[in-house]
């Protein structure tokens, strides 16, 4: 007869963190961040609402640790734009996926909920820089660095305002739902931050 195998609590959290997460992102994009509450989440991922509450102070914590969650590598590798030489080519399939993440109905709801928190909860915006944007941010920066020592962008350019000419209008569009996130409006982002920063 063989031996029963003792229940593994590290394996029970792992699974019960994924299903809170899961759970989160999932209701955000049915009912909309306002319906959502730390009770609906306990129950739609078959866990005690204390358990949320052990490992994540607010609702905003949990939202934000959600689309962290998303987006992290599974391998733990570092985060890294793509290098093919051309620093044109790069931007452009960067901002069109970024773009399409945007438009994402699924990816949608849940960062326009993180940024109403971010918003009136500093300590959020702390961890969601330090976590999230600090490192984005970084990985976007040495790829750019890389550019700029093939020559293909201005060797005193200011990266951190590369990134704000490349991303800001991009964000406001979507914040303001002003115009859609389309494929040809991401290639004429990149197009005029090339143009304003090239040598």
């Amino acid at each position: 007869m063989s031996e029963l195998r003792k229940p593994d609590p590290a394996r029970r959290s792992e699974r019960s963190r994924h299903a809170i997460l899961e759970a989160a992102r999932a209701l955000i994009g049915e009912v909309g961040y306002g319906k959502v509450s730390i009770e609906a989440i306990a129950a739609r991922a078959g866990v005690g609402k204390q358990t949320i509450y052990r490992w994540w102070p607010s609702k905003g914590a949990v939202v934000f640790e959600s689309i962290l969650a998303l987006s992290q590598d599974p391998q733990g590798e570092e985060l890294a734009l793509p290098d093919t030489g051309d620093i044109e080519a790069d931007l452009k399939l960067v901002m069109r996926a970024t773009a399409a993440e945007f438009a994402d109905p699924a990816f949608e709801a849940p960062i326009r909920a993180l940024t109403s928190e971010i918003i009136n909860d500093p300590e959020l915006a702390a961890q969601y820089r330090e976590r999230l944007a600090g490192p984005l941010d970084e990985a976007k920066k040495a790829r750019l660095r890389a550019a700029q020592e093939a020559g293909q962008l201005a060797a005193d350019a200011d990266l951190d305002l590369v990134l704000d000419v490349l991303y800001s209008p991009l964000h406001r569009r979507w914040l303001h739902r002003s115009g859609p996130l389309t494929p040809e409006y991401a290639d004429a982002l990149v197009d005029v931050t090339l143009r304003a920063f090239r040598p």
